[in-house]
């Protein structure tokens, strides 16, 4: 191992190795679950010097994890605690390599905050839409290495639907430049779309062509208190009908959910939230290219209809920008309200919209009858059918007992009733170490075996974050 140190260091610098010293910014994962130990933090600066890493590694067999700004929430971007695995963060491929205008594209490198890429975007006049609570911290290779969500994709779809092209690093350390931006390239296998979601299992992203939209006209947004779970999937339905392409966004928020965020952030003031007899409440926005006066005209027109039809109890519309935040800033502060709460189980389930009323339903009914107490903070992505789906412990019950005492019953109670209404276990943030082991009790075995022979072909070592996805099931 020594000389393999030795060699990495000749490769990006003494700088760039890291062995000494607290590493915990790469060696623990966002929630503070797991705490791993790493051979060496990598940190290369270029696509060159990733391949001659990885070429390194593939000589000596040693196992490489992938990372970029390790806000996951499924411990998949963290070594183990063997002290045999080299962390490779992309941190400093930070790059906008170009932006071209008539193509609607802009590529970066892997290592890129999404926040700095949207800020680059508007200021050149156009909109990067993916946007995510970590936006601040995480880094558009991470972004596709888990196919991320977020608040926008009932318009524009997840990061897998923003990449035309990838640059990547394979477990051999050869670079394949797919970086052409093509919107139509019937070529072969679509390798970029292998690449996409398979959380550093196949190889490195170092780089992405993705694709950007000029900046709306008008952009609205409002908040409606609702009687139940069905008449969100109903507000929702009007909101297609009303605002058609328009509809960019559609989140809801239990009741809990939301005092929560009341309780620990005072300051972002909830709607509606001294009046107990609304259980759920959704945040909705419509953005387009049509003139605010127009768009606001058929938003108005959607709420007077849910007001006809009893869906909504109360609604108020953004008159500004800064409104607009600061209604958003509430539905992104839910996960924050929970980690003052306390520590609690997550679920990223996915299930088809319109039978997610009846999911919730069941699910609920089981839990408070099996984990009296529980309470549930139920929240998420309406418009494509993502819940979190989270379980906080009893009031007054000590949370990390909790979670080591019931997790494993509660998460395969959420997972059969997601199995029973045509879902799944993992919707936006993949699937990591955390649920590698549940991983075939709810996948299909062809789709397994799929996958594992695609994982021998491209990564016959077995080096690429051995630990994830598919560790568990050799």
């Amino acid at each position: 191992m020594t000389d393999l140190i030795a060699s990495l260091r000749r490769i990006v610098g003494d700088n760039h190795v890291l062995t000494d010293g607290d590493l915990s910014a790469y060696e623990q994962d966002w929630r503070r679950r797991e705490h791993g130990k790493a051979l060496a933090v990598v940190r290369p600066g270029s696509t060159e010097e990733v391949a001659t890493v990885v070429k390194a590694c593939a000589a000596n067999g040693t196992a490489i994890v992938p990372q970029g700004g390790n806000t996951g929430l499924v411990v998949g971007s963290t070594p183990d605690t063997s002290g045999t695995q080299v962390v490779l963060n992309l941190g400093r491929m930070n790059a906008v390599r170009a932006l071209d205008k008539d193509n609607l594209t802009i590529t970066v490198d892997a290592g890129c905050i999404l926040q700095s890429l949207q800020e680059r975007c508007e200021k050149e006049g156009f909109l990067f839409p993916l946007s995510l609570a970590a936006e601040g911290s995480c880094t558009i290779g991470g972004n596709l290495g888990t196919n991320a969500g977020g608040t926008q994709v009932v318009r524009y779809g997840n990061t897998r639907e923003l990449c035309l092209g990838l640059e990547v690093v394979n477990a051999q350390g050869e670079i394949w430049n797919g970086l052409k931006g093509l919107r139509k390239d019937n070529t072969g296998y679509d390798l970029r779309n292998l690449f996409i979601g398979s959380e550093g299992t196949l190889g490195v992203i170092t780089a992405a062509t993705m694709k950007i939209y000029p900046m709306p006209a008008s952009q609205l947004t409002a908040w409606a208190a609702l009687p139940s779970f069905e008449a969100a999937v109903q507000l929702l339905g009007l909101a297609h009908q009303y605002l058609g392409a328009g509809l960019t966004g559609f989140e809801v928020m239990n009741r809990f959910a939301l005092t929560l965020v009341d309780k620990h952030m005072p300051q972002l003031r909830v709607p509606f939230i001294d009046n107990p007899d609304f259980p759920y409440a959704v945040v909705l926005e419509n953005s387009d290219s049509e003139s605010e006066a127009h768009a606001r005209a058929r938003f108005e027109a959607l709420m007077e209809a849910a007001f006809e039809q009893e869906i909504a109890l109360d609604a108020v519309v953004a008159e500004n920008l800064g409104q607009a935040h600061n209604l958003w800033h509430i539905r992104e502060s839910i996960p924050l309200a929970q980690v003052e709460e306390g520590l609690n189980i997550k679920h990223d389930i996915s299930v088809p919209i319109s039978r997610i009323p009846a999911f919730v339903e069941h699910a609920t009914a089981v839990l408070a009858h099996k984990v009296p107490g529980m309470r549930l903070v139920n929240f998420g992505h309406l418009g494509d059918g993502n819940l979190h789906f989270n379980v906080q412990a009893p009031e007054g019950m000590d949370a990390k007992a909790f979670l080591e005492e019931r997790e494993h019953e509660i998460n395969h109670i959420v997972y059969d009733a997601v199995a029973e209404f045509g879902g799944s276990i993992s919707a936006e943030h993949g699937i990591g170490t955390l649920k590698a082991a549940t991983l075939p009790d709810y996948q299909s075995p062809v789709a397994l075996s799929m996958m594992r022979s695609i994982k021998q072909a491209l990564d016959p070592q077995g080096i690429m974050n051995p630990n994830c996805m598919l560790a568990r099931q050799a």
